[in-house]
């Protein structure tokens, strides 16, 4: 797989860039609380960071169709890393509000064209595989910089952090590459033409077509960002929460790497309610955690919750570039991502606001009934799929 042409530059394009932003997803609004804000203000830069990453990832699909790949993955980048340089300049919210709102314009930009670019590199066959190995890519230095950002900042300064941050820039050549691969395929006489390539307008069968996969995303994304977001304040858990937070990323992006040979050979619909009934067993004992089973009963069900929640990431992506077809896979990929970032910001927000009310054992306990509610619906989607599937092969 990392010998077919373009994956290695889109690999080392996606490690870069997820290192600018998971370094800074933690150390910027401590930066902030350093210049004075206050927990409002901290909670507002990730907040208007994603809030931008969602309302420019709508905007991708037609950038790609009237500029091309190089321009648009090149600015996605440069605004993805340039702002963290100026970061160190200035420690006023204001400034690193609009600064954030510049970053998340470029994570959607490298997010929504970097899972694109999977089905353009790899035929239906293989993009399970493929898919997994991008996973890897941008899930590795998440694992290492998210945890440690803010002990480097605090240590060793900020100054270190904001250089970290800044790495997206070095992607200019990996992006230049890529894109200029995707631009001359999508001109070649043999390729698929332009027009039919950047299809100008989804059907409304498309987008009912995508609300499952899209479904199920929400579904996982929504307790894995409570857990990013609460671990560190669940009760009863001791000092567990860093061990958890390690495991939880760590167990997602192996898992995510792993699925994508399996669901190539069976098919990505089997795996869904196995993997959803996976996820809430592994809430189930991060609450358990909290009525006495203590921190490792915490780390074992982040641990079993990283599992489901990174290999659905990957099998939900395969289905919504299957029902897109390859004329609509840049709304395919916009879609998914934009379910993937809402889902991870409502996850936040629901639970927080059921915590407030009750507590976080109540939250994540709904979280893990959600998923098995969802579980059976998609059981049932499989038991029909196979039933309409089965005269057509006695036919055959």
């Amino acid at each position: 797989m990392i010998r077919t042409p373009g994956i290695l530059a889109l690999m080392a394009m996606s490690a870069l860039g997820f290192a600018g932003f998971g370094a800074l997803v933690s150390t910027v609004p401590l930066w902030a609380a350093r210049g004075g804000a206050d927990e409002i203000g901290g909670g507002l830069v990730n907040a208007v960071m994603m809030a931008a990453t969602v309302a420019v990832q709508t905007t991708v699909p037609a950038a790609l169709r009237r500029f091309g790949w190089t321009p648009t993955l090149l600015a996605g980048v440069v605004l993805l890393g340039a702002p963290s340089l100026i970061l160190i300049t200035t420690d006023a919210l204001p400034a690193i509000l609009a600064l954030s709102a510049v970053r998340g314009a470029g994570f959607a930009v490298i997010t929504v064209c970097g899972s694109s670019a999977v089905a353009r590199l790899v035929e239906p066959a293989r993009r399970g595989r493929a898919i997994g190995l991008y996973g890897l890519s941008l899930s590795a230095p998440q694992i290492v910089l998210v945890p440690t950002s803010v002990w480097i900042a605090d240590h060793v300064g900020f100054w270190v952090v904001f250089a970290v941050g800044a790495a997206p820039l070095l992607a200019t050549i990996p992006a230049f590459l890529l894109a200029r691969r995707l631009d001359r395929a999508a001109q070649a006489p043999t390729a698929v033409s332009p027009t039919s390539e950047h299809a100008p307008r989804a059907s409304a069968r498309l987008w009912v077509a995508l609300i499952a996969p899209s479904v199920v995303l929400l579904t996982i994304t929504a307790p894995g960002g409570a857990l990013l977001t609460f671990a560190a304040q669940f009760p009863g858990v001791g000092g567990y929460a860093v061990a958890g937070l390690f495991a939880l990323t760590a167990c997602a992006a192996v898992a995510r790497w792993l699925i994508g040979g399996l669901a190539d050979r069976f098919g990505h619909l089997p795996f869904q309610p196995p993997l959803l009934l996976l996820g809430a067993a592994g809430l189930a004992l991060c609450v358990w955690a909290m009525y006495g089973a203590g921190g490792a009963a915490l780390v074992s069900g982040m641990a079993i919750t990283g599992i489901a929640y990174g290999s659905l990431q990957n099998v939900t992506l395969i289905e919504s570039f299957a029902v897109a077809g390859h004329r609509h896979r840049d709304t395919a990929s916009a879609v998914w991502n934009i379910g993937f970032d809402c889902g991870t910001g409502i996850g936040a927000l629901v639970v927080g606001f059921i915590a407030a009310q009750s507590s976080f054992g109540v939250a994540l306990s709904t979280t893990s009934a959600l998923c098995i509610v969802v579980a059976v619906i998609v059981l049932v989607r499989v038991i029909v799929a196979r039933r309409r599937r089965d005269p057509e092969q006695r036919r055959e």
